[in-house]
């Protein structure tokens, strides 16, 4: 979801620019900074960004630059006499000499006053921001896009690495149960081949099934290769729709299951396997907070 876009313009000489910056962020969080003539038109940009840009730290800059005449502010003359007269009498009130600042009075309640045609400025730049803010999001987008076709290349090699090990893992697991059952066997019939006492078969049988039943990860499996298959699905999706926070379940979901056949299995080859995938895993869980 990293991204960068400007645009610019000048009409009538005035310059317009906006300039658009995009980081991750599992939600949509924007920071909209606009000159003081245009803080009412926040909501109305945030609502044009939302349709956009669904995910990420946004922010927005804009910038206008009038060096005409017709920008300047006018001065109320009524309202700085007003002070003045204030601050000549304030002396004998306090008792000793009150400085008299300029720059400072100039900032005082009422005394600047906006260019006659404000409410016409802001309507002449509304549809041009606008326009900007698109050309930017154009720009912004078709950086995330080459950046997202890196991370599609980087999703497919973890899935495909997942997949193999959960082959791996799948074959490996019926011979688990039976190698259970040999070792078993024979340990029980070292300890009592110096007796005259003989195995039961059947409470072998049972032991085996007991041991079986406890580390059985055929269900975890088949949730695992579930969710693979659709993770697969979206990440090759055609349609554009926002994916991003739909893989980050799914990470999760891949996890979850992961761990779960980590502490059902005892068998040192699955251990291993398992390993892996969990870091397959890690990896798209950091990968997928970069999509959109």
């Amino acid at each position: 979801m990293t991204g960068f876009g400007e645009a610019a313009t000048e009409v009538q000489s005035v310059h317009y620019a906006v300039e658009l910056r995009s980081i991750n962020n599992k939600f949509y969080k924007a920071a909209i900074r606009l000159p003081e003539e245009l803080e009412g038109m926040e909501a109305e940009i945030d609502s044009r960004l939302r349709r956009r840009l669904v995910r990420g730290s946004i922010t927005l800059k804009v910038r206008i630059s009038d060096p005409t005449a017709r920008a300047a502010y006018r001065i109320n003359t009524e309202a700085l006499q007003s002070y003045i007269e204030y601050l000549g009498r304030l002396p004998h009130e306090v008792g000793h000499p009150v400085p008299i600042d300029v720059a400072a009075l100039i900032q005082l309640p009422g005394v600047l006053q906006p260019p006659d045609d404000f409410e016409s400025r802001i309507d002449t730049a509304r549809p041009i921001i606008h326009d900007l803010i698109e050309r930017a999001c154009d720009r912004l987008i078709e950086m995330r896009d080459r950046e997202g076709a890196m991370l599609h290349q980087d999703l497919h090699r973890h899935h495909g690495a997942i997949v193999e090990r959960l082959e791996s893992i799948a074959r490996r697991t019926p011979l688990v149960v039976e190698e259970y059952h040999q070792r078993l066997r024979q340990r029980i019939e070292s300890m009592l081949k110096d007796a005259t006492v003989h195995v039961n078969e059947t409470d072998l049988v049972r032991e085996v099934a007991i041991y079986a039943e406890r580390s059985d990860i055929a269900e975890e499996i088949t949730r695992l290769n579930a969710h693979l298959s659709q993770f697969r699905d979206l990440i090759d999706a055609k349609d554009c729709e926002p994916i991003g926070r739909t893989l980050d379940f799914l990470a999760q979901e891949l996890l979850r299951e992961a761990n779960t056949i980590a502490s059902k299995s005892n068998d040192s080859q699955i251990s291993r396997d398992i390993v892996e995938v969990k870091g397959a895993i890690d990896r798209i869980k950091e990968q997928v907070q970069n999509v959109e």
